[in-house]
């Protein structure tokens, strides 16, 4: 039988296509997120749990894995997918949002981490992926929050990575562009809102499709354990920024 995978922001976009993928080839899967029943919809079969879980809770999260880890044995790989994007200028965004951000994007993937680190530093086996953005390594106008928290994630990536390497244990990390996802449904700056789409239009309208990430986190996942494809930046070829 194959093993755990427990993904994080399941209900959409990146997650729910990681979800399809691995589902129709048959891993054992905890599927999170606050919008369960987006993720039900999905009708997904065989070995599935989906749970509520807000990955800025770290008690529920890790209630959540428990329970799946009792059924189907310990978490072999988990994606840190759950991730929101508010965009806006610093001196007019309101700082709640800039929380929201550094709370689900930053502390979210380390409440995950932590989590499943030490059995997995335990059995000399496991994998994290932390999915992250190209605003991790580089500025986009209107999206300096978002920037900090994504840099953030490729920094804490790295430095864990080095902690656990001797252990035999991966963390991986994939940076997306641009992408066709709800990300954007929860921007409150219209004027921000307006700039990003004149962008994408710049690119003839067309972004990244989710299933082209679920497929490169398979590829990366399914490399022997001896074999870490650290990070891989991932974008439409029309994206030239």
């Amino acid at each position: 039988m194959k093993k755990l995978i427990v993904i994080t922001g399941a209900s959409s976009g990146f997650g729910a296509a990681m979800a399809r993928l691995f589902n129709e080839n048959d891993y054992p899967l905890l599927l999170l997120g606050r919008r369960t029943e987006k993720i039900e919809e999905l009708h997904l079969t065989g070995n599935v749990m989906i749970k509520h879980a807000d990955v800025t809770d770290q008690s529920e999260l890790s209630e959540a894995i428990k329970s799946a880890e009792k059924v189907f044995g310990p978490t072999d790989l988990l994606i840190n997918n759950a991730g929101i994007m508010l965009l806006g200028n610093v001196w007019k965004q309101s700082s709640k949002e800039w929380q929201t951000m550094l709370d689900t994007n930053v502390m979210g993937v380390l409440n995950g981490m932590q989590i499943v680190l030490p059995e997995m530093k335990a059995s000399h086996h496991g994998t994290i992926i932390n999915i992250s953005s190209i605003a991790g390594f580089k500025a986009f106008q209107n999206h300096a929050a978002y920037v900090a928290s994504k840099y953030g994630v490729h920094g804490l990536s790295e430095t864990i990575r080095q902690e656990v390497a001797g252990e035999n244990v991966r963390v991986m990390l994939v940076a997306p562009g641009a992408a066709e996802t709800e990300l954007l449904t929860h921007v409150t700056d219209h004027d921000a809102l307006d700039e990003y789409e004149q962008w994408k239009q710049s690119m003839g309208g067309i972004t990244l499709d989710p299933k082209h990430v679920a497929e490169t986190v398979k590829f990366m996942y399914e490399m022997p354990q001896e074999v870490n494809i650290r990070e891989v930046d991932i974008a439409a070829t029309l994206q030239d920024n």
